[in-house]
Order: structure tokens, then C-alpha cells, then sequence
């Protein structure tokens, strides 16, 4: 069907044209092509035109010239060219329509109507052309000023200088300076890359002088330095003219990019065109967990003028709903520990958690106890073995982001900056801001709260966030129609009762098996060997592990806090066998694993440190040994003759060995209430003492005398 004001295109040549009249009694239609600067009504039959349409010889497009123009948008010069125009066109196509579609009589028409208007008629056939061809309203004669001076559009240059004239010097001459051609694009280009776009991140002047130093200026050596000197200002470009080549090339992500990093492009840069809750469809479907140190001092429960630091937050995030789901606030990490316990609490009855530290509560103030479907975290944290057991034996798909991209957790991110903004204005020892300046009073000194009673806070600030309107919240418009505002214990409840069921529950001992670290046991007759410590259990006992070789290596569970007790867990992975430490291992009992490790490491370098010493006396006692050895050898020597027959040597060994005994036992007899003289010390001797000692040692010399005989004797017969 044919309509007037529609643009049709030639699918053979392209040429676009527009309806402008149609006669249906005698099926004339008048078209005007849109192709030509000055283009004049075409009279062509319509059933001709018809039959083109339905053939596909012509096409229906979408009107170039069709365009949503605000007035206010439009200046006054604008509308004044509009107006005018429209006045001189819009009674002539009104009432003189059959005289502007008659070829024959149009151009005399056009001519005297245009003298009569105080116009050319070239004038006027233009005005009608931008009428008919861009849509036969009042606002198809707007000018197009929106093309004026060619913006985006690079200037054909010739030999003179384009542009704003310079202003004249102090002297009063006036410089032309330099075009900016392809050449000097180029050279702009790369003075960007090579000097702005680096880490040292000079400043866009410090860019522009290096530029002119490599590119416009002349080396030489003056007292053996190498010297530039800058061209003359009609050679060289001025810094307004590198300004808007740089601001035309500029490339913003590039320029962050290398400056800065693509980190940090990605954080604070890039554009964002979604969020976190368009990738869930109900609670449990993701969880974020992140760690972060709390701006707060606390001191030690033992002794509140002990400040013991500051302490290590967790938290997991329900990304639907922002409900907080796990938290661990300790002195642990941020470690797989502090995650650990994070995920411990994710399970936990909240209920009972939270009258540990005093806090009633109701299972509607805080209802989670699940498992989620996936959890994202940093790489730090959630890259090792246990993460494997909740990947395999739990079902919960891990995802890491990227280093140094918080933002990719920005739902966990906020929460923090939330809580430390709380934390700075309601708590003694926070930090109030990073640097301070000289005089000021070191807020660390007005640490009061332990850390139960920031524990307590914090969990009174995730209670009230369970109640906190979340105003730019997605919320689903079946939620709104129940009346329900978006809070995250609202999401949560709504969440579970309408959306995909992604929450799972388990067993908590269960859960822990499959958090806590693992390691590897070896079985000997000594007992079940872990980190140099040896345990028993029932089970191993009973089955004679340590008599039978049949189990060589064992998989264990171990909390490296309480290394008293490990566990092996069974195939079914639905229970576990306790190992307890046996007595030869009690020195370590309620030792931390840190605190053993580093027992036996110092155990290790004092053996290290002693072996220097060791060795020095094991060559002493080699050479003390060869000395005594080099001596008898000697006195053998001398006292043995070349005469003497291996075999009398040999015999006799037991009459030998009975004369030295006898001899020893003269040597070794105890003589009880016989004083020695030690440390100078004089004891004075009677007459009847002195002839005591000499009879005793006559005595003695002639026993040893006839010893010595007797063994002459024996040897003289042999």
C-alpha cells in the first residue's frame, strides 16, 4: 500500500525517494528524491509503484530524517530560519499544490512567487526541497548548523597557517607558528605513548617539554655534557595546540591503563552496566565472604591496660537478599583459620551463637543455617586442599576473583566500610584517621573494648542491618505487590518461599571435617606418627594396626589449634575415628600445631648449632685413641722378641688374663677411712700413723712382688 510522506529505496541503484502527494482517482502519485540538493516533484503512476513494492523492486525504509527534536533544546537563530521559512513556503504548498506539481507551468510559478516574496527562486526551490525531502513539517526547514565548521572533521591545510591568529610577542611581532599535519600528529602520538602513558605518570606539560626536547630542538655538547636547544616559536607547536590533538586522541581506559594499571582501570573505571543480584535468582544462590581488619584497637580481657591490636573481621553475605549469613571476629588471619571459622558460623544456629555473648534473640531476627550454591572469595584464602572438600564432598562451587579487585565483592566491600564508618564515631580506640600529625593523642591509648564486647557490637549492627531498607534493591514486583518493603530478612523469607531453592542444610561435625586441614599419618609399631607426634585410637587398637603393616599411610583431620586430639575421617564420609595423643607425645599436650613446629625446628638448630662441636670432638677422641694405640704399639715393640712364636703367643690366655685380674683387683681394692691430701689441704701424722703406712705399703710391695714373680714363672714354662 502506498503512503504518503514514506520513503522508498531502489534496490538496484539505492536511490531513495518520498511520497509527497498521491491523486487515487486516476492513481497519479508525486515523488521527490532525496538524493539531490535541489530536487523537484516527479509525477509517476501508482499502480506502477504498487507492483515495484510488491515485487521488492522497492523496499520500505525507515525515515532518515525522522527525529525527536526538543524545542528548548533549539537557539534562537534556529528558530528564527524555521519560522521564516515556513511563512514563505507553507501558503504556497497549502493552496498552490497543482501549480508546484505541473512541470509545465512550476518554474514560472516558482519565479513570480518568489519576486513577490522579495526572494531568488533559486532560494525558494531550495526551501521547498528541504521541506518536501525531510518530511513536510514545520521543523524539516531547521538549518543544519550541526555541520558548521566541519566539527570531528580534520582541515585540508595549504602552505599558510590555519587557526586563531597568534598574539603579537613582548616586542610587538606577531608569529605564525606551525600547521599541525599528519607529520606532527604522529609525533604527538608518540611522545603520548612514550612519555604520558608510562608509570612514572609525568604531568601532560612535562609531556609537552619532553616532546619539544626529542623532537624540536638541536643537540650539542657543552663542556662534555649533551645540551638541547628549542626551535624558535615559529617551528614548533605551541602546548594549546598539543592540548586539543591530545584531547582528541585521548583514550581514557589506554591512558588509566598504563598509568595506573588495568586493575585499577577495572576498579574504579570501568563502566557499570550491571550488579551483583542480576546473577541470583533466590537466596543461597551466591554467598560472598571477605576479611577485613576493623578500625578499632581492643584490649586483652585479662588486663584492660594490655591493648592487644586490632581485630580480623568476617564476614558471608547473602548476595540476593544482603542478608549477613556467617561472621568471625578473632585475632586470626586473615587466614583459611579465620575463613574456616567464618564458615563454621554460616551453619551455626544463630539463636544459640548469639547467647554466648549475651544476645536474645528470635530464629525470625536472624533465620540462616544453610549451605550455599556458590561462594566467592579471594584467591588468598580459598586456594588449598580443604577448599577441594567443600568443591567435592559438598557441592559448593568456588569462585576466586581476580588480585586487588574488591570490587568484584562489592556487597561484602560495603558492609565493611559500613561498619568501620559506625566504629569511628561510637567506639573508643578507633581509628580516626591514617596519619597523624605531631601533638596529637594517640587514639591506641583509648582502647577499652575486649574482644567479646566488640563481638557483641558487631552483631548488634548485623541485626539491625537485617532490618535496613535496602533503597536501590532490585526488588521483585510480586514482593511489592505483598506490601513488603526491601529488607534483607524480607528478601530472605520472601526469597525462599518464592524463589529456586538453592539453601541446603548439613550436620555440623560434618561440616567441619570437611573445613578443617588435612594431612597424612604413617602407621608403625611406635604408633600413628603426625607432625612428629604419635597417637592411638579404639579402632587401631582393636584391628592391630601397629602389629600389622596393612595400613602404611593414613588421610587425617587436624585442627591446628588443638593438636591433642586428630581424626580419621571414614569412606562414607559420615563419621570419623578420634586418634588421641599418646604418653610419649604429652610433653605437646594443649600445644598449638605453630607451637610444636617450632619447637621441633629449634630442637633442629640447636642440634645444627652443636654438630660444629660434635665433630671437633669426635677428631679429638680419634686422635686421643690413635695416640694411646701409637704408644702400646711401642712399648710392645720394645718388650716382645722377634723370637716368640705366634703360637705361644696365642696360648696361655687364660693364666694371663688370672694374673691380671689378681693384679687389678690389688689396684681397684677399696681402702675405706684412707684420707687424700686434695686442694692443698695438710693433715697432720702421728709417729704411730706414719708407722702404720709403712708397714701397709711394705705389705703391699711384696704381694705385688710375688705376683710379678709368680706371672714370670708361669711365662717361662710356656
Amino acid at each position: 500500500m502506498i503512503l504518503v510522506n514514506s520513503v522508498l529505496q531502489n534496490v538496484n541503484t539505492g536511490e531513495r525517494i518520498r511520497i509527497i502527494f498521491q491523486d487515487e482517482d486516476i492513481n497519479i502519485a508525486y515523488i521527490i528524491s532525496l538524493e539531490k540538493d535541489t530536487s523537484m516533484p516527479m509525477q509517476v503512476d501508482a499502480v506502477s509503484l504498487q507492483a515495484e513494492l510488491e515485487n521488492d523492486l522497492l523496499i520500505k525504509i525507515i525515515d532518515p530524517y525522522l527525529k525527536n527534536i526538543d524545542e528548548e533544546s533549539l537557539n534562537t537563530k534556529q528558530k528564527e530560519k524555521r519560522d521564516n521559512d515556513w511563512m514563505l513556503i507553507n501558503n504556497i504548498w497549502n493552496n498552490y499544490k497543482d501549480e508546484l506539481l505541473n512541470k509545465k507551468i512550476r518554474n514560472e510559478f516558482l519565479k513570480k512567487e518568489a519576486s513577490n516574496l522579495g526572494i531568488t527562486a533559486i532560494r525558494l526551490k531550495r526551501i521547498l526541497t528541504r521541506f518536501w525531502q525531510r518530511g513536510m513539517n514545520k521543523n524539516a526547514l531547521l538549518p543544519d548548523y550541526i555541520n558548521s565548521g566541519g566539527k570531528g572533521k580534520s582541515k585540508t591545510l595549504d602552505k599558510e597557517k590555519i587557526g586563531r591568529p597568534r598574539r603579537v610577542n613582548y616586542e610587538g611581532e606577531s608569529v605564525k607558528g606551525i600547521n599541525i599535519t599528519q607529520d606532527i600528529k604522529k609525533i604527538f602520538e608518540i611522545s603520548i605513548n612514550r612519555f604520558y602513558r608510562k608509570k612514572e605518570k609525568l604531568s601532560l606539560t612535562e609531556t609537552y617539554n619532553s616532546m619539544l626536547r626529542e623532537f624540536f630542538s638541536d643537540r650539542y655538547y657543552k663542556d662534555g655534557k649533551e645540551r638541547f636547544k628549542v626551535w624558535d616559536n615559529s617551528r614548533i607547536p605551541t602546548y594549546h595546540q598539543f592540548y586539543y590533538w591530545f584531547k582528541k586522541l585521548e583514550n581514557t581506559e589506554k591512558d588509566i591503563s598504563l598509568r595506573e594499571s588495568r586493575k585499577s582501570f577495572d576498579l574504579k573505571n570501568r563502566p557499570i552496566l550491571s550488579n551483583s543480584t542480576i546473577e541470583t535468582n533466590g537466596p543461597g544462590t551466591r554467598f560472598q565472604i571477605d576479611a577485613t581488619i576493623a578500625d578499632i584497637y581492643i584490649v586483652s580481657s585479662l588486663n584492660r591496660n594490655r591493648i592487644i591490636g586490632r581485630p580480623v573481621v568476617y564476614a558471608i553475605i547473602d548476595v540476593y537478599s544482603r542478608l549477613v549469613t556467617g561472621i568471625y571476629v578473632g585475632l586470626e588471619g586473615p587466614s583459611w583459620l579465620g575463613a574456616m571459622m567464618a564458615l563454621d558460623n554460616m551453619i551455626a544456629d544463630k539463636i544459640e551463637f548469639c547467647k554466648k555473648y549475651g544476645i536474645e534473640i528470635t530464629n525470625e531476627q536472624w533465620a540462616s543455617h544453610h549451605l550455599p550454591e556458590i561462594i566467592i572469595a579471594d584467591r588468598g584464602e580459598f586456594e588449598g586442599y580443604a577448599v577441594e572438600n567443600l568443591i567435592n564432598n559438598l557441592n559448593i562451587k568456588i569462585e576466586n576473583t581476580s588480585p586487588y579487585r574488591g570490587d568484584l565483592k562489592g556487597i561484602v566491600e560495603r558492609s565493611f566500610r559500613t561498619t568501620n564508618e559506625k566504629i569511628k564515631h561510637k567506639t573508643p580506640g578507633a581509628i580516626q584517621k591514617e596519619y597523624r600529625e605531631r601533638g596529637d593523642r594517640d587514639y591506641r591509648l583509648d582502647a577499652t573494648l575486649t574482644l567479646e564486647e566488640f563481638t557483641q557490637i558487631y552483631i548488634k549492627m548485623i541485626l539491625h542491618n537485617n532490618h535496613k531498607i535496602k533503597v536501590n534493591h532490585p526488588t521483585d514486583k510480586e514482593m511489592i505487590s505483598e506490601e513488603l518493603t526491601p529488607t534483607p530478612i524480607n528478601l530472605w523469607n520472601w526469597g525462599i518461599k518464592n524463589k529456586k531453592g538453592r539453601l541446603r542444610v548439613i550436620d555440623r561435625d560434618i561440616m567441619r571435617l570437611n573445613i578443617l586441614p588435612k594431612g597424612r599419618a604413617s602407621v608403625s609399631r611406635a604408633g600413628l606418627k603426625f607432625k612428629k607426634l604419635y597417637y592411638s585410637s579404639k579402632k587401631a587398637l582393636e584391628e592391630q594396626w601397629f602389629v600389622k603393616s596393612k595400613h602404611r599411610w593414613l588421610e587425617v583431620v587436624y585442627d591446628p589449634r588443638n593438636i591433642d586430639k586428630i581424626y580419621i575421617p571414614h569412606e562414607d564420609g559420615k563419621g570419623y575415628e578420634i586418634c588421641y595423643l599418646l604418653e610419649k607425645s604429652k610433653q605437646y599436650k594443649g600445644c598449638l600445631l605453630e607451637e610444636i613446629i617450632f619447637q621441633e625446628e629449634l630442637k633442629e638448630e640447636l642440634i645444627d648449632w652443636e654438630s660444629n662441636k660434635q665433630s671437633q670432638f669426635n677428631i679429638d677422641l680419634d686422635k686421643e685413641i690413635e695416640d694411646i694405640v701409637k704408644n702400646a704399639k711401642k712399648e710392645k715393640d720394645r718388650t716382645v722378641t722377634e723370637t716368640t712364636s705366634k703360637a705361644k703367643k696365642i696360648k696361655g690366655i687364660k693364666e694371663n688374663r688370672q694374673l691380671e685380674k689378681e693384679l687389678n683387683r690389688i689396684e681397684e681394692a677399696f681402702e675405706i677411712g684412707k684420707e687424700e691430701n686434695k686442694e692443698g689441704i695438710v693433715k697432720q701424722f702421728n709417729k704411730d700413723d706414719e708407722n702404720k703406712e709403712e708397714q701397709k705399703d711394705t705389705r703391699h710391695g711384696s704381694l705385688m712382688d710375688k705376683i710379678r714373680k709368680k706371672r714370670d714363672e708361669s711365662l717361662g714354662k710356656k
